[in-house]
């Protein structure tokens, strides 16, 4: 019981606990606590990134390396083109440049030592300048054979197969990044000004756990046909066990309420019963039934709906209660 006691002891925010020379008598007093007001919805997880690759230039595939549901690094090689035609331009593209730049370098010497007009240094400084950029363009083109993954992420749709002739513009993959996830919910227009004003939402998990959203960005309009606003829940990176494409709940805060709180361990159960050991002003104990509402997790507590009044001295061990009101039977 030491570890218990201590524990609703660092809770002193929430709950009045008192101790006593007995550990079994350790009770909890019920409390009214500003509990916010939520309301759950639907939601579906998506990628914040996901895109479509499409070809940068011409050429025949000649092998891809990754399939629909692999997943890939940023910057693995997905797809090849045959780069003859390219390679062969990169290659004049830089003797033309090499040469431009020899030719423009010796026209500056000569003209330092004045053996030489401004209009000869003008026209090799064009020349080389023209150079340069077909040199530039032809090292992009040939890079653009080598189709390499943009972020971290799985394929979900390969649009082409190995010896099909791509053009500038085709599509060629489909994927998305997990690293950075979001829930997409239609939030219903009487909600809107309320999440508006307080900003505030988590995402529930299938195992109860929650996240809470990193940034909330809400649609300035309503969608015409369902009159709903779409609303978007940047998730944190380490929301693991949920994948674009899942339903979760996201829990909005619409108000702040006081709330009857007693710990969740103080609650007894008895079959479908739920029920709390009373202390009363004589230090006796009572077995009372209770409504029990909603669980708040930041505190590991319950509402208590009917059956306990602000004030009123619960026992933190039902167990230990247990034994007691047995003793006190007798």
């Amino acid at each position: 019981m030491s570890g218990l006691r201590s524990f609703y002891i660092s809770l002193g925010l929430l709950f009045s606990v008192a101790v006593s020379a007995n550990p079994e008598q350790d009770f909890v007093t019920a409390t009214l606590v500003d509990v916010e007001d939520e309301r759950v919805l639907d939601a579906i997880v998506e990628a914040v990134h996901q895109a479509t690759i499409s070809a940068q230039t011409s050429g025949r595939v000649v092998k891809i390396n990754v399939d629909v549901d692999d997943t890939v690094q940023k910057g693995d090689v997905l797809i090849q083109f045959r780069d003859k035609e390219q390679r062969a331009a990169f290659n004049a593209a830089k003797a033309a440049l090499e040469e431009a730049t020899s030719e423009y370098k010796r026209v500056q010497d000569i003209y330092a030592k004045k053996l030489v007009a401004k209009a000869a240094l003008d026209k090799a400084e064009a020349r080389f300048k023209a150079a340069r950029a077909k040199y530039d363009q032809a090292k992009e083109a040939l890079e653009n054979t080598v189709v390499r993954a943009p972020y971290s992420g799985i394929v979900v749709k390969r649009h082409i197969e190995v010896g099909e002739l791509a053009r500038p513009g085709q599509k060629l993959m489909t994927g998305l990044s997990l690293e950075a996830l979001r829930a997409n919910v239609a939030l219903p227009q009487d909600m809107i000004s309320v999440v508006r004003q307080n900003g505030k939402a988590t995402a529930v998990m299938k195992d109860g756990k929650r996240v809470t959203a990193t940034k909330i960005t809400v649609s300035p309009y309503a969608d015409p046909e369902s009159h709903t606003f779409q609303v978007r829940l940047d998730l944190p990176q380490e929301s693991l066990g949920i994948y674009p494409g899942m339903f979760i709940k996201v829990a909005f805060v619409t108000g702040v309420n006081k709330r009857l709180l007693i710990p969740a361990s103080a609650i007894a159960r008895r079959s479908e019963i739920k029920a709390v050991y009373v202390v009363n002003e004589k230090n006796l104990l009572r077995f009372r039934q209770v409504r029990v509402g909603k669980y708040i997790q930041a505190s590991n507590s319950y509402e208590i709906l009917a059956g306990l009044e602000e004030g009123e001295k619960v026992m933190l061990d039902p167990v230990a209660a247990a034994a007691r009101f047995k003793q006190q039977e007798k």
